[in-house]
């Protein structure tokens, strides 16, 4: 490398001809030398083609503003006023012709600090248990993403409050920041839910960019705070909002909250929010739709031959988000909803695992190939040994429920005063929940995509031949009991797509108490209402995803995988004061306690 470098050095500053000649032939050694000492930097597995190419590491922590330090005086303060002893102190009192300033001015100096959501468990928090299994199946991931906005414009009261108290930077597009979750529940093995922990947020960056999505905040125009609006407090505020919910007593929930809902006796969901249109690029996003429909008809065929999805621009009528509440047209031919990009972002992320799953070898192709050991060229001794494992394709799977949270304002979504709007899309069956502030009730945003489904049902049966009930009672198609999930190579061509189920919802202030995000390990053991109760009882989410797969993995005789996310919402601080509180369960869940550490009813 020495000897490489100093002869191109001494060619260059030789006569002409000799640097001319020198330089010629030593530089392209040069180049490939220092590219192999280089760092590697793998690409994306993907051939992802929407959007920037660059790749962003994903970023599991959010950004802050929090006032300087009383012990450091403001560099922008003039004048004696920070020597003053406490005692000394007093508020100021106008007495000009100018408004009075708050307490703490909008231009302090501020430190912009990065907190890990990992570390931040009064917010967030997450436990994984594999259970009775040998390994762990599970993915989950939590952090912030660079989306456009996609909330309603905020309120006035909202834009106009001023706080010293943190308040969320922006980022980098300019909008406040857009919080991303989701929990991945594997099967056949982790390599797909390490591959939507790792990709699928790049997906949803790469389609927007690619949509050209605007923000639905800054195509509005630059906020404006009306003359002579008096500055609030956004703590005062928040404590407004937590005091104005409406807490229903447990007289007025029905009775069957108290025991837990059934399958067949759930709260009914939230119904889902008309979706707010942006500015984009429709051009290239009927390029882009037209493409990804047209690869999957080329490489699966079958169910993908008349495939539709939901919210696509290209077949007009047919999305789900095309009309307005008059029943008229379709709102996305002027622009695109962040559902069409998650939509888009879903299937494109599928297609691109199982156009790769399905470039590899696999013992169907060749019966030969597959008798022979995996070390075959390390035992027969080749000059270049390949690994015939990592060249299997991988026919497992993956189900995906991920929620994302738009503030229209840098105040945090989880501040009881701020109102925010949340987009959950689903695959499989993990589960979301909310609970809400003033009932105490768990409300599922969710459903179990199962051949028992009658939307499932209806969409698989002409496809597949028929739905075959294993020996515990369960419908399967393909051998899979879910009809919607990535990967699964081996039952595309029946309709097992990735089609998400979206939902939208507006998170008014203090309304909802905390999101809850779980694997089938949990939901399997658990139903909602029980899931719900024992998160009331924490004094942390942190400590509440903890208690809810410690309960899971001990009263469970499956042990399967189990995965619990927690996130705190506005209502947080009255999480107890809603109907029942955390004593509607209590009852089934001791008796679940007390059943699975009897020794008599342990199997042998």
């Amino acid at each position: 490398m020495s000897w490489l470098a100093a002869n191109v050095e001494a060619a260059m500053f030789h006569g002409s001809r000799i640097k001319a000649e020198r330089y010629a032939e030593l530089l392209p050694q040069y180049i490939r030398q220092v590219s192999r000492d280089r760092p590697k930097i793998h690409p994306p597995t993907s051939s992802y083609t929407c959007g920037a190419q660059q790749r962003r590491h994903f970023h599991d922590y959010f950004v802050t503003h929090l006032p300087s330090s009383s012990l450091h005086p403001d560099s922008r303060t003039r004048g004696p006023a920070h020597k003053f002893d406490r005692k000394s102190s007093t508020p100021h009192t106008h007495t000009g012709t100018h408004r009075a300033a708050p307490a703490a001015h909008p231009s302090r100096d501020t430190t912009v600090v990065r907190i890990p959501l990992k570390s931040a468990k009064h917010h967030y928090g997450a436990c994984v248990s594999r259970g009775s299994r040998p390994y762990n199946e599970d993915a989950h991931q939590a952090g912030v993403i660079e989306l456009p906005a996609f909330a309603k414009r905020p309120p006035q009261s909202i834009t106009s409050r001023r706080s010293a108290e943190a308040q969320g930077a922006d980022s980098a597009s300019g909008d406040p920041q857009v919080f991303y979750f989701g929990v991945f529940d594997g099967h056949g093995g982790a390599e797909c839910s390490d591959y939507l922990r790792e990709e699928l947020h790049g997906y949803l960056e790469r389609t927007a960019s690619g949509f050209r999505l605007t923000s639905s905040l800054q195509s509005a125009g630059p906020k404006k705070v009306e003359p002579g609006s008096e500055e609030g407090d956004v703590k005062q505020a928040a404590k407004e909002a937590l005091k104005s919910v409406n807490i229903v007593d447990e007289k007025d929930v029905p009775d069957k909250v108290a025991a837990g809902y059934t399958d067949g006796e759930r709260p009914s969901y939230v119904e889902s929010a008309p979706p707010v249109v942006q500015d984009a690029e429709q051009g290239n996003i009927r390029h882009l739709e037209t493409q990804l429909v047209q690869n999957w008809k080329t490489l699966v065929g079958g169910y993908f031959r008349r495939f539709k999805p939901a919210y696509f621009s290209i077949y007009g009528d047919n999305t789900e988000a095309e009309k307005d509440p008059k029943g008229s047209s379709n709102v996305a031919a002027e622009g695109s909803v962040i559902e069409e990009v998650v939509t888009y972002a879903f299937l494109k992320a599928d297609y691109d695992f199982v156009s790769a799953q399905a470039a590899k070898d696999t013992e169907s192709k060749d019966n030969v190939r597959a008798e022979k050991p995996l070390n075959e060229d390390d035992i027969l001794g080749t000059s270049q040994p390949t690994n015939k494992r990592e060249q299997r394709s991988f026919k497992g799977g993956s189900t995906c429920s991920i929620a994302v949270v738009s503030s229209p304002s840098p105040t945090p979504f989880w501040n009881p005063a701020t109102s925010s709007s949340m987009l959950v899309a689903h695959v499989g069956d993990t589960r979301i929940l909310l609970c809400s502030t003033a009932t105490g009730v768990g409300i599922p945003l969710t459903t179990d995509h199962h051949p028992s489904s009658p939307i499932e049902a209806n969409r698989l049966r002409r496809y597949a031949a028929t739905f075959v009930t294993d020996s515990f009672g369960q419908e399967r198609i393909s051998g899979l009991a879910n009809t919607r999930a990535f990967g699964d190579v081996g039952s595309k061509r029946v309709g097992v797509s990735a089609e998400p189920e979206i939902r939208r919802v507006e998170l008014g202030a203090a309304e909802y108490s905390f999101m809850v995000l779980v694997s089938d390990g949990v939901s399997g053991t658990l139903n909602d209402q029980e899931i719900v109760d024992i998160v009331k009882e924490a004094k942390t989410p942190e400590q509440a995803a903890r208690n809810v797969v410690s309960f899971a993995t001990e009263v469970s005789t499956e042990g399967d995988n189990a995965t619990c996310l927690v996130v705190r919402l506005g209502g947080w601080e009255r999480r107890q004061e809603g109907g029942y509180g955390s004593l509607g369960t209590k009852e089934a869940r001791d008796y679940k306690r007390q059943e699975a550490n009897d020794p008599r009813n342990r199997r042998q």
